[in-house]
């Protein structure tokens, strides 16, 4: 008897690399030609791009730690930014800023100008990419217009890839968010009420200026300093527990380190200090505890024993943030 003939395989059809297949929808054939829904193909990753979670969604901006600073922080605050590739025309300036009027993701002013609000919701798992669609679609939305939050779907370009890199990240910090409005004397209507509300709400908030990212602020109670750090957490908790064993951790009488906190990927140590203590009486603690600081980073020796019950106690004393 004759043996039946097995069917010939069919030549695999040419598949297009991962980045040149276009974005369709989330049920239709995949561009590559693979026979699968574009969700279960090439949208896979996509989709998983857009909500892993970056850690670090500042790295490799100047001014990192002011970023996580202003985020997390800062009430009132704003930054101009540099385009890496020039201001369009009919737009003046780019400013980012802590919070926006109504809790605007952005806002085109009348005068053409665009600022950018840090302190939203983000809609993906990257801060820095959501940022930068908001900035992308204010760049070229009508003057006098606020622009909604959207969702970037892990593709887009990231701040890092539109903002100059090598321009300075100086944050100024304001007592309330009169910066909001050319004439915020005479605002009425929604934007005036939360203008009012934000201004009740804010904490008086300085900016260090001998040491970076190190913000004092004036509580009811007592006053503290936030420092948001840019080194590796274990060297950096090492370095602490070091200076906290050698009670060498506050920043002068009646200062006390009373732990920290992480916010997108950095530490942040926090310092309970006097009533009394301003943010200009911060200043020479301040250098003085960076300069201790540094050595401390530089030692490699096993911690001692008291330096490992310091650790355990700073530890047990952290929490995060985002």
């Amino acid at each position: 008897m004759a043996k039946k003939r097995r069917p010939q395989p069919q030549a695999a059809k040419p598949q297009l690399a991962h980045q040149e297949v276009p974005v369709v929808g989330a049920r239709e054939p995949c561009p590559c030609a693979s026979g699968r829904r574009y969700k279960a193909c090439h949208g896979r990753a996509a989709a998983q791009a857009a909500t892993e979670l970056v850690q670090r969604p500042f790295e490799g901006l100047p001014g990192e730690c002011d970023w996580v600073a202003l985020r997390e922080l800062v009430p009132a605050a704003t930054v101009p930014l540099t385009l890496a590739d020039g201001l369009p025309e009919g737009v003046p300036s780019v400013t980012l800023a802590t919070v926006l009027p109504m809790a605007w993701p952005a806002l085109r002013r009348d005068d053409g100008s665009v600022m950018i609000g840090l302190q939203n919701d983000t809609a993906s798992g990257d801060l820095s990419r959501d940022l930068a669609d908001v900035l992308r679609r204010a760049l070229s939305a009508k003057p006098g217009q606020p622009v909604d939050a959207g969702r970037a779907d892990g593709t887009e370009a990231r701040l890092q890839d539109l903002l100059d890199l090598s321009a300075p990240f100086v944050p100024q910090v304001h007592e309330g968010f009169e910066f909001w409005l050319s004439d915020a004397e005479n605002a009425t209507g929604p934007v005036a009420a939360s203008l009012e509300r934000a201004n009740a709400a804010a904490l008086p908030t300085s900016r260090l200026t001998g040491v970076e990212a190190a913000y004092w602020c004036r509580t009811p109670e007592k006053n503290h300093l936030r420092w948001v750090m840019p080194h590796d957490e274990e060297r950096l908790m090492n370095a602490l527990a070091r200076l906290h064993a050698a009670g060498a951790s506050g920043l002068g009488e009646d200062t006390r380190l009373v732990g920290s906190f992480r916010a997108h990927g950095l530490m942040v140590p926090v310092w309970d200090l006097p009533g009394a203590m301003t943010a200009e009486d911060c200043e020479k603690p301040a250098t003085a505890f960076a300069e201790r600081l540094a050595q401390a980073l530089a030692d490699d020796a096993p911690l001692s024993a008291d330096e490992r019950r310091a650790r355990s106690g700073l530890t047990n004393r952290q929490i995060t943030l985002s």
